[in-house]
């Protein structure tokens, strides 16, 4: 069966940067499993595994275009303090914050000087190349629930083969 609009697949991955650093990665857990063509995962991963088939196994470059997006400074800004309500803010930390037209963003802290914190809403890997190694472990179709909700269901979805467990 090949990766095609709203099939559902599972997906082994390791995540690096473009100095090889792992940034994510499936291993030791379960497969990540999500429904083809519904935006579940970044464009360039979705494109590069269409008319796949379980089995496969490639390496994935996708550019910020395809990924989390280019850097956008006017995500940054400085806050008061006061605004985290006493917490002891430090670099690397990170915060729900509301966006003026009322979504909820996760921002990071980036410097504390004084009273003034910098946070950046931008995705952590914003403007980063991202190098995946896949290994397609399922594929199958969807049922219509998984359709109607368009993401799946359960941990690696309904279905558990212990056969096919790594």
């Amino acid at each position: 069966m090949l990766i095609a609009q709203d099939k559902v697949v599972l997906i082994h991955y390791t995540l690096k940067n473009d100095a090889g650093e792992v940034l994510d990665s499936s291993s030791g857990g379960d497969a990540l499993a999500y429904l083809h063509g519904q935006g579940n995962i970044i464009p360039g991963l979705e494109k590069a595994l269409e008319g796949r088939q379980a089995g496969d196994k490639l390496n994935v470059k996708v550019d910020p275009a395809e990924g989390y997006g280019e850097r956008d400074a006017k995500l940054q800004q400085q806050v008061p303090r006061r605004q985290f309500g006493g917490a002891n803010v430090q670099p690397g930390m990170q915060f729900h914050a509301q966006t003026s037209q009322g979504h909820t963003r996760v921002v990071t802290v980036t410097r504390v000087v004084g009273d003034m914190v910098t946070v950046d809403g931008n995705h952590p890997l914003a403007g980063e190349n991202l190098h995946f190694e896949v290994e397609i472990a399922e594929v199958r179709d969807a049922t219509e629930e998984e359709l109607a909700h368009g993401h799946v269901h359960g941990p690696g979805g309904h279905h558990h083969h212990g056969d096919h467990d790594h």
